[in-house]
């Protein structure tokens, strides 16, 4: 799950992070589908994600909310990100569509994963594995006054993006642009469904944060707990990248 901490008056920012684990999610809720093998835990197909030993292609189902679609910059950088990481020798295809706002301010994720049930069309099909990608309007129930949630990994296809929040936090003076700030989150949350850190890719190398589960200890990794940026937070100029020892991790799980 990706956080935004918002220290008032300074504008300091700190990008957080912990994957979700929904286990009172039901899984048994097919409806002449088979949809068990894309409700798993967070994780669990770090490999058949990553590698082309079952899976020689992937389909990503993006659907968003009316009115907030993701930028294409950032849904390009997304593609980009898992062609430099997946073995999909088939190639990534992308389903996008809209929906109408199920009407609520606040989701937890069993709000998510229950619009999930009713909304998702494409599931794990002979070698193509399926991915669930959803922007939301509305905040997370798990907002306080110091901690926004921007996203969450919750099965181990499926993550949310909470759009209508990132946007609120960008392409504002002292803001981060909105295509850095939606590529660094989508990348993040990703990240979780490809097993890291330590959340279903082994680590090749001990760098899980002792104090921050399935986080890279690394300050400046694309996994590190928190990314902050201080007043400067309008320079960002970049995404962060994976550090050397999530790579070899996902090296050594089937990926690049």
């Amino acid at each position: 799950m990706l956080k935004i901490k918002i220290l008032s008056l300074i504008f300091v920012f700190f990008l957080t992070s912990a994957c979700s684990k929904d286990e009172s999610v039901d899984p048994n809720d097919s409806n002449n589908v088979n949809v068990f093998d894309n409700r798993q835990s967070t994780g669990s197909s770090a490999h058949d994600i990553l590698s082309d030993n079952t899976f020689t292609s992937m389909r990503i189902e993006l659907v968003y909310v009316e009115g907030y679609e993701p930028t294409e910059t950032a849904v390009n950088n997304f593609i980009s990100f898992l062609t430099d990481r997946i073995h999909k020798p088939l190639g990534i295809s992308l389903n996008k569509r809209a929906i109408t706002s199920p009407g609520k301010t606040t989701y937890s994720i069993e709000d998510i994963a229950q619009i999930e049930r009713e909304q998702r069309e494409i599931y794990n099909n002979g070698s193509i594995i399926a991915i669930w990608a959803y922007f939301t309007d509305g905040k997370s129930d798990k907002d306080t006054a110091d901690n926004i949630t921007l996203g969450t990994a919750y099965w181990n296809t499926s993550f949310v993006i909470f759009e209508e929040t990132l946007r609120g936090l960008s392409n504002s003076p002292l803001e981060p642009n909105r295509n850095l700030l939606e590529t660094t989150v989508i990348n993040h949350e990703f990240g979780h469904l490809l097993g890291l850190t330590n959340l279903g890719s082994p680590m090749q190398t001990a760098h899980e944060d002792s104090e921050h589960e399935n986080h890279c200890n690394v300050n400046n990794c694309l996994m590190y707990w928190a990314t902050e940026y201080a007043v400067g937070i309008g320079n960002m100029t970049g995404v962060p990248q994976l550090d050397a020892q999530c790579i070899a991790d996902l090296k050594a799980n089937g990926g690049k």
